[in-house]
């Protein structure tokens, strides 16, 4: 408010003090944002990676079973994962998993697949050529994971052991 002679009485000169508070504010706000989402970009990546773990360990255990279920060689691993829903060796149902699992880290859920000398399924991978966080401290069943470069470098394959191969 301006004196009848021109001149700001004294204690009003505000001007642009509002303006400049609510910038500081906006830029202490944005930069607690930017640490903010960091944080749980970290959080989604560890929840993703342990759901891949598990998912794909519960896959090797559906092969797993399914080849110790087997009478002959040739069928001793499954075609495909339909086959881990419903074993056809049998006449009654027999299932090997609950459900089919999908890769937490690719758009589509599909898995990559590793398959045998003989053209059946032994594993599965992550088809997301991601870094992971997770480099050390993998349980024993998963310990080929140490130091890979990428998901798509954890596979989940079941290979059976000695005293397996002797039934």
């Amino acid at each position: 408010m301006d004196s009848i002679d021109g001149r700001r009485p004294a204690g009003l000169y505000h001007d642009g003090f509002t303006y400049m508070t609510v910038l500081v504010l906006v830029v202490v706000t944005g930069i607690a944002l930017i640490g903010v989402s960091r944080y749980w970009r970290t959080v989604i990546q560890r929840d993703l990676e342990e759901e891949l773990l598990f998912r794909g360990n519960q896959i090797r255990k559906g092969i797993e079973s399914y080849y110790n279920a087997g009478t002959n060689d040739y069928n001793k691993y499954p075609s495909g994962m339909a086959d881990l829903l419903k074993d056809p060796r049998f006449p009654a149902i027999r299932r090997h998993l609950r459900k089919l699992y999908t890769d937490p880290f690719s758009r589509d859920g599909k898995w990559g697949m590793v398959f045998g000398r003989n053209g059946r399924l032994i594993g599965v991978y992550s088809t997301n050529d991601g870094r992971p966080m997770k480099t050390a401290n993998f349980s024993l069943e998963n310990e080929t994971f140490q130091n890979k470069e990428k998901y798509s470098d954890w596979k989940f394959v079941y290979y059976p052991s000695s005293t397996t191969l002797k039934k």
